[in-house]
């Protein structure tokens, strides 16, 4: 059957076939190529050509159509349009020439009128036999190859529907997650992939007919009509119905090749754009990778720089073992020959022997002591310092605490220290610290650039060591000497007036008190207490009008204006003119009679849990 689809000029399927008055049929290019020119006047023997009017304009020659270089997109222009009134127009007619053209089969010529070739009908019952040979042909030939979904991440399986607006295959289980039968999608037309509707063609007896090429895309509520038009304002294609039923009567609508092209340039921006972002994160990752590789080669050389370095100590301090043994062996074997020497000098003089003549002049114990408490110190110190040191930097070198400037006041301590010679590069900051008054751990307590720092709320009658080291961006440097500070053996303070109560009036240098008032008012002491056992005296010189004074411990913000220990921050004991009561937190508890005197009392406080005792 294909031989008869072919055309007798070029050999190849007919291409808009037009019908000959023969009743033969060729191309509609062909026939421009076979049509040649007469003397005017002539006229051929054979029959004029009076074909049907029904030739579609559009089909005459494809002046219109172009090739837009810059996408490889070909639009047409129809030379058969309708103006705005429903007017058909059509294009200009061309000079009329004297032409023949002559069938290729019988030969038989026919002049060409005024129409030229417009003037033979286009035979579409031939063209439409030839459009569904193509199509059997293709789909035999694609129906081996299976369209995949496009939206499955990983191994796709085969494409079930494709949709026509969308131009997207999918599967049943894609289909259902991104493009449901409802909503804004419910228009949208869903067909078989092309393999598909191939194997139901040659299955069902060609009912539905395979579709390789994609069609137009048509309107939702127009079928028949192909999109046409734009709508910027509802972003979305319209096509002519839609404008004359005046759904876009007020909207911005320009021509659907031109947003086109508007479009692509966009993308084609934002694509430029994503390629230099792609390509700039392509070089990052190669970076990083690189980075990558170069830190395990680097910690493997570091890794093995450590070792060489840690076996080093270990090789100096065996050197050192072995000198040291070398000494004691040295120790030992002196006293071993002057024992010696003794013994045969008593076992030749037995005889003679007297006790107390002779006395041993080497003792059994070794008078060696090896320290190392500073090397086991500087061995748990030893650690990295941040940062590459440079040629020619170093870390700081050790602080010397100034002795003269060092002191203790109660529980308090203040140290300072200067740097022994200016450095290279510039110290950035110090480090104090103090152990626990017990020879414990050391902790940091201070951390700056200041060269003199007091350090408040230490235990009394405590002994604390301290030290100093100070650091710059090379690292941190080596410890000061230590220095033994301790704190008082008991507390001694005064009034402060910085806490006293307004009515309050202190004397003989804060150490006696008086009150303008007949309300409770509380002055507090100028020493703080963390925990312990302290003992003060308080002497009441008068005793008036049986106040009710109170003496006890209290925290800095206890209430000023009220009773001592009738808030939660104190702890106090006051005394009536019968009896005496220990109260915190408005709570009477221990109650002792007693006779009415002024009292002197000694108060005994246990700051882990307020105890006080009156000496009677």
């Amino acid at each position: 059957m294909e031989e008869e689809l072919k055309c007798p000029v070029c050999g190849s399927l007919f291409k808009d076939p037009i019908l000959l008055p023969c009743s033969h049929n060729v191309c509609l290019a062909c026939a421009r190529n076979i049509t040649v020119q007469t003397p005017e006047g002539e006229t051929p023997v054979q029959s004029r050509a009076s074909g049907s009017s029904d030739y579609d304009y559009l089909d005459m020659d494809k002046m219109s159509l172009y090739s837009e270089t810059d996408s490889g997109y070909g639009s047409y222009t129809p030379c058969q349009l309708k103006s705005p009134n429903g007017v058909r127009v059509f294009p200009p007619a061309i000079a009329h020439r004297h032409c023949s053209l002559t069938c290729p089969l019988c030969h038989r010529s026919v002049s060409l009128d005024e129409r030229g070739l417009r003037g033979f009908p286009r035979n579409r019952l031939l063209e439409a036999i030839v459009s569904r040979y193509q199509q059997n042909r293709a789909a035999s030939s694609s129906s081996s190859t299976a369209v995949k979904c496009q939206l499955c991440d990983r191994n796709p399986v085969d494409a079930a529907v494709m949709c026509e607006q969308c131009d997207v295959f999918y599967c049943n289980a894609c289909q259902q997650r991104c493009h449901p039968s409802r909503g804004p999608l419910a228009k949208h037309r869903l067909v078989p992939p092309p393999n598909q509707a191939a194997r139901g063609a040659a299955s069902g007896g060609g009912q539905q007919p395979p579709a390789t090429a994609r069609k137009p895309a048509t309107c939702v509520d127009h079928e028949a009509e192909n999109f046409s038009m734009y709508c910027c304002g509802c972003k979305a294609p319209v096509c002519m119905k839609c404008l004359e039923e005046g759904k876009h009567a007020k909207h911005d609508v320009k021509p659907l090749a031109v947003m086109w092209k508007q479009h692509k340039c966009q993308i084609s921006q934002a694509l430029n754009g994503v390629s230099d972002k792609a390509k700039d994160a392509k070089e990052f990752l190669v970076q990083l990778k690189n980075m990558l590789q170069q830190i395990q080669e680097n910690g493997v050389e570091f890794e093995a720089c450590l070792v060489a370095q840690c076996d080093s100590l270990i090789e100096a301090l065996t050197r050192q073992k072995a000198k040291l043994l070398t000494k004691v062996t040295k120790e030992k074997e002196y006293k071993l020959k002057i024992s010696d020497a003794l013994i045969k000098r008593v076992t030749s003089s037995q005889d003679q022997w007297v006790k107390g003549a002779l006395e041993p002049k080497v003792g059994p114990e070794f008078d060696l002591t090896l320290n190392t408490d500073s090397l086991l110190q500087t061995i748990l110190q030893l650690d990295f310092c941040q940062g590459k040191v440079e040629s020619g930097s170093s870390v700081p070198a050790a602080p010397l605490l100034q002795l003269e400037k060092c002191c203790t006041r109660n529980n308090s301590v203040t140290l300072a220290w200067r740097v022994i010679a200016p450095h290279i590069n510039p110290i950035e900051g110090y480090i104090l610290e103090l152990d626990d008054g017990n020879g414990g751990q050391y902790r940091e307590v201070y951390v700056g650039k200041e060269t003199v720092c007091t350090v408040d709320g230490l235990h009394f009658n405590s002994s604390y060591n301290a030290r100093v080291k100070a650091y710059n961006a090379v690292g941190v440097g080596p410890y000061s000497k230590t220095v033994v500070l301790k704190t008082s053996d008991v507390a001694w303070f005064t009034f402060d007036p910085t806490s006293a109560h307004r009515d309050i009036v202190l004397t003989n240098e804060n150490q006696t008190v008086s009150c303008n008032s007949y309300d409770d008012r509380v002055v507090l002491g100028t020493a703080a207490f963390s925990k312990g056992i302290h003992y003060w005296e308080v002497s009441i010189d008068r005793y008036d009008n049986h106040p009710d004074p109170a003496f006890g411990v209290a925290r800095i913000n206890t209430m000023k204006d009220m009773m001592l220990g009738k808030d939660d921050k104190a702890w106090a004991m006051y005394v009536d003119n019968n009896r005496s009561w220990f109260m915190h937190n408005n709570s009477h508890t221990n109650r002792i009679s007693r006779h009415n005197q002024a009292p002197s009392t000694i108060l005994k406080t246990n700051i882990s849990f307020p105890e006080f005792r009156f000496n009677e």
